[in-house]
């Protein structure tokens, strides 16, 4: 067994701002980049968001991947209680538009928006898994470690209180009058983890991404915490959620009926970290795509793979998948998970090394000497359709000072099947909410 560990690192991004050719409607650009490159380090250091206990670990090693797979336990237990291109100009957050994941924090994707008149500055998550954005508000208590700011209604000249006769007040049952506060809550199954609190409107800040940097105010519903509860006191997203989901309460949903953007919205992650996410991308008319399959009580990103081919091995599996940005790996249910992890190990050069307790992958393999990209079996997935999907990295490698391991980066699950961020690196990744495809494209982030 290895005994010379490493600390983690985590696959967190920070944005920048960065304009591209527009779409239908506005774009909303932010470049991202790893969470421990050189640039969130010397943000972390001067920022003094983070807690002294936040250390900043190497990436590689089996603590890392154990983290990673923890977190996404957490994520994938989340449930919501109730729950033609055009020659136009970019748009982007007033605030610079970094983005980031903080390991004290969940490793969620943060990025920091600006709300209210005046403005205030909140960090917060970015979740697919989810649809409502909301921040902590006043009177809210946190734990002393972490710096949060707090909305407070009454000191936004632009802030209006949502009333339970509005369309977009799904708690109108809780109501003691139409005309009173609209409640929400948004709960989450592990941990003991929710929200709950009141839905406000109040300006979003936006800029233009031309010469003119011209400011736009939008308008957006989100949720004024109250009282949150678990691990929103401290370990994830302390400063708010912004959701990303299809319902008609998310922000994309928001800016898109409000004519801001196209009700699209893309992810792109690279090799090495660098990416960044668009709103209002459509994408590109030559991008692969398959259908979503909506549930309409409560849509989400959902595909169907009808084929996996682990090297030269084609086999006819019929399954369905979430595809979500906000989880590290990928994890199959059975029949699918045994069947694919079976077929790679048998194609695979390396010794198989027994399971470790530390890491969630069952299918690890000491590294020859000699090994290269061409002794590691090729991964792919047919999509309802017909369009193929390669995976390019469909291992992780874990050093130590003396060893080097790969694995499978695919968990067993009992739940749901998720399509996690490992298998979508090298793509630019679409979710067009109006032609409601999945669509994707190889891709160089860093463009």
């Amino acid at each position: 067994m290895l005994t010379d560990l490493c600390n983690f690192v985590v696959l967190l991004f920070f944005l920048s701002i960065l304009g591209l050719q527009s779409c239908h409607g506005r774009i909303f650009s932010f470049k991202m980049h790893h969470r421990f490159s050189d640039p969130v380090k010397e943000w972390s250091a001067v920022s003094g968001k983070l807690s002294p206990a936040d250390n900043l670990p190497a990436k590689g090693s089996f603590e890392y991947y154990a983290e990673l797979a923890r977190r996404d336990r957490f994520l994938r237990g989340r449930k919501l209680a109730q729950s033609d291109q055009s020659d136009t100009t970019p748009l982007a957050f007033s605030d610079g538009n970094s983005t980031f994941r903080i390991s004290s924090l969940g490793f969620l994707h943060y990025t920091t928006v600006q709300l209210g008149t005046p403005g205030m500055k909140f960090m917060v998550a970015l979740d697919t898994g989810s649809d409502l954005f909301w921040v902590p508000c006043e009177g809210t208590a946190y734990a002393p470690d972490f710096e949060v700011s707090k909305y407070d209604p009454e000191g936004s000249s632009t802030s209006k209180r949502v009333s339970c006769n509005d369309s977009l007040c799904a708690h109108r049952n809780r109501c003691m009058g139409s005309f009173n506060n609209c409640p929400y809550m948004v709960s989450y199954v592990s941990a003991e983890t929710s929200t709950s609190g009141i839905l406000v409107e109040d300006v979003l800040h936006l800029k233009t991404e031309d010469s003119h940097r011209e400011l736009v105010e939008a308008y957006v519903t989100f949720g004024c915490g109250q009282v949150q509860s678990g691990s929103f006191l401290d370990a994830a997203a302390p400063n708010g959620l912004f959701g990303l989901g299809m319902e008609k309460i998310s922000v994309p949903s928001i800016l898109s009926r409000e004519g801001f953007t196209a009700d699209s919205f893309s992810m792109c992650f690279g090799h090495d970290g660098v990416g960044r996410i668009n709103f209002g991308d459509k994408g590109s008319p030559d991008q692969e795509e398959t259908p979503f399959n909506v549930n309409p009580s409560h849509p989400t990103y959902n595909i169907t793979v009808t084929q996996i081919r682990v090297g030269t091995d084609l086999m006819d599996i019929d399954f369905t998948a979430l595809f979500d940005s906000g989880t590290s790996f990928t994890y199959l249910g059975d029949p699918t998970y045994t069947r694919l992890s079976e077929s790679f190990n048998s194609l695979a050069r390396d010794k198989r090394r027994p399971p470790d307790p530390r890491i969630p992958f069952e299918y690890c393999y000491d590294m020859s000497s000699d090994a290269n990209a061409s002794f590691i079996p090729s991964l792919s997935l047919t999509m309802k359709g017909g369009s193929q999907f390669a995976v390019y990295d469909p291992i992780i490698v874990i050093s130590t000072q003396s060893e080097l391991v790969y694995c499978l980066a695919v968990v067993k699950s009992t739940q749901l099947n998720i399509i996690g961020q490992n298998f979508m690196t090298g793509y630019n990744v679409v979710f067009d909410r109006e032609k409601f495809v999945l669509g994707w494209k190889k891709f160089d982030c860093r463009l």
